[in-house]
């Protein structure tokens, strides 16, 4: 599949989690709320290999370092960043915590820069522009 649908797709499904998130945030403290939320992505992660996993092979030629960076980022994005975002989710704005918390682009742009050499273009200073300027807008 084109990965710009793939794009769209995310966008559509990440769009809707908040609402879905903020409605059990309503009757639920933020540490059992994460719980539910990492039952569900378990019960994902269980459902996967059912779907799509059969590239064994490829997995263990990953070696240790890949997976290392991959559980890494999973305990990041996963438990310390979703943390925090439930904490500003259930005491803030869903209209005004999304866009804030959905600034990451940014930060990803700036490492990308420092740990990968990536390079500056036009276009990704005005969408840098444009992120800084729809969370000013958000004051």
């Amino acid at each position: 599949m084109n990965p710009y649908i793939w794009a769209i797709i995310t966008a559509v499904v990440w769009g809707a989690v908040p609402i879905i998130e903020k409605a059990g945030l309503r009757t639920l403290p933020v540490w059992p709320a994460m719980f539910f939320r990492t039952l569900g992505a378990l019960i994902g992660i269980f459902l996967l290999p059912l779907l799509k996993f059969n590239d064994i092979r490829a997995t263990i030629a990953g070696g240790a370092q890949g997976w290392y960076y991959c559980v890494l980022g999973g305990f990041m994005g996963a438990i310390v960043g979703n943390v925090c975002y439930y904490h500003a989710l259930k005491t803030g704005e869903v209209s005004k915590i999304v866009p804030i918390a959905g600034s990451f682009p940014l930060i990803s742009f700036i490492l990308g820069l420092l740990f990968f050499s990536e390079t500056v273009t036009p276009a990704k200073l005005a969408g840098v522009a444009c992120i800084v300027m729809g969370v000013a807008l958000l004051r």
